[in-house]
C-alpha cells in the first residue's frame, strides 16, 4: 500500500478534528485513565523502583527505573513513554509492565518530560533523547547492559519512540547511532501534519513545515533494529491510519517491522496489555529483548 493511498487528512476539518479525538472515541474516557493510575500504584506499591533520577536540570528531566531481581547476566532495557498529547499525564502513570517485565529479566525506565506548551515538542524530542544517552551511560550501575535500550510509547509516546530512531541524533548526544535495539509504538502519531489545523495544534503550536520536520514518518534511518506497532481495533480510523501510513513507508525503507493485531483494545487500554505476561503485546515485545515471559 503506498502512502499516497492511507488518509491521513480526511474530507473535512471537522471530521479530522473527529478522528485524532482520542478521548471522544472511548466511551467513558475516566475510567480508562483511572485503570491505568490504579494499575501504575498496584505495580510501585510492589516494585520498588530507583526513583526520580535526573537526567537534565529542567524540573520534569526524571525518570524511574525498576530492575528485576539481580541475576547473573546484566538484564536489558525497556524505556517507556507515556502518552497524553503531549501535554497531559506524568511517569507515575505509566509502569504498568514492570512487574511483568522484571519478572521476565527486563528493567523498565518510565520517563518524564515538560509538557507543552511549557516546553515547544521540539523541547521534548530533546529531553527523551537526553534521557536515552543518560540511561546509556548511566545504567550499567544498576545491572542493566547498556547494549541491550528498547524503547515503547503509547500515542504521543508512540511519536517520542519514532523520534528516538530517527538518525543523526547519537552522534550528538555521544551515544551509538544504534543505540535503540528495538521500537514498540503503540497507537502513534508518526506524521503530525494532520494536527495543523485541528484542536491538538493550540498546545502544539506548530507550522505545517514544523510538524513534517518533528515527524517519525519523515525521519526514518537507514538501519534499524525491529519495530512492533499495534494499534487497537476499537480505535478512530485516523489513529490506525496513522500506524497504517508509518509501517508502509517503514517497510518501503528496507526496514523489518511486525504488527501486532489487538482487535479488542482502545486508545487507552492498549497499553494495559503489557500488564499480563501472556499477552501477545506482551509476548513479543520480551521476544524482541531476548527474554521470555515468566
Amino acid at each position: 500500500m503506498h502512502n499516497a493511498d492511507i488518509d491521513l487528512f480526511f474530507s473535512s476539518i471537522a471530521e479530522r478534528d473527529v478522528q485524532y479525538n482520542a478521548r471522544e472515541s472511548v466511551p467513558d474516557f475516566d475510567a480508562c485513565v483511572r485503570r491505568y493510575a490504579e494499575s501504575s500504584a498496584r505495580v510501585r506499591t510492589r516494585r520498588p523502583g530507583v526513583l526520580d533520577l535526573r537526567y537534565g536540570m529542567g524540573q520534569d528531566e526524571r525518570l524511574d527505573l525498576f530492575l528485576p531481581a539481580a541475576s547473573h547476566a546484566p538484564a536489558p532495557l525497556f524505556v517507556f513513554i507515556h502518552g497524553g498529547y503531549w501535554r497531559a499525564q506524568r511517569k507515575e502513570d505509566a509502569p504498568v509492565m514492570a512487574e511483568a517485565f522484571n519478572a521476565a529479566g527486563a528493567a523498565v525506565a518510565t520517563l518524564e518530560y515538560t509538557l507543552v506548551p511549557e516546553a515547544t515538542l521540539g523541547e521534548v524530542v530533546r529531553e527523551v533523547r537526553s534521557a536515552v544517552a543518560w540511561l546509556y551511560q548511566n545504567v550499567a550501575a544498576y545491572g542493566v547492559d547498556p547494549d541491550r535500550i528498547y524503547v515503547g510509547g503509547s500515542s504521543a509516546g508512540g511519536h517520542l519512540a519514532g523520534m528516538l530512531v530517527a538518525p543523526g541524533w547519537p552522534a550528538r548526544y555521544g551515544v551509538p547511532e544504534d543505540v535503540i535495539k528495538g521500537t514498540l509504538a503503540l497507537s502513534g502519531l508518526f506524521d503530525l501534519r494532520p494536527l495543523c489545523d485541528i484542536l491538538p495544534n493550540t498546545w502544539l503550536r506548530l507550522t505545517p513545515e514544523q510538524a513534517a520536520h518533528q515527524s517519525p514518518i519523515f525521519n526514518l534511518p537507514e538501519h534499524a533494529g525491529p519495530m512492533l506497532l499495534a494499534v487497537g481495533g476499537l480505535e478512530t480510523q485516523g489513529f490506525k491510519n496513522q500506524t497504517t501510513a508509518f509501517e508502509a513507508a517503514w517497510n518501503a525503507a528496507g526496514l523489518a517491522s511486525t504488527r501486532i493485531p489487538t482487535p479488542h483494545c482502545n486508545h487507552f487500554d492498549l497499553v494495559n496489555e503489557l500488564e499480563d505476561p501472556a499477552s501477545d503485546l506482551t509476548r513479543a515485545t520480551l521476544a524482541m529483548m531476548g527474554v521470555a515471559a515468566r
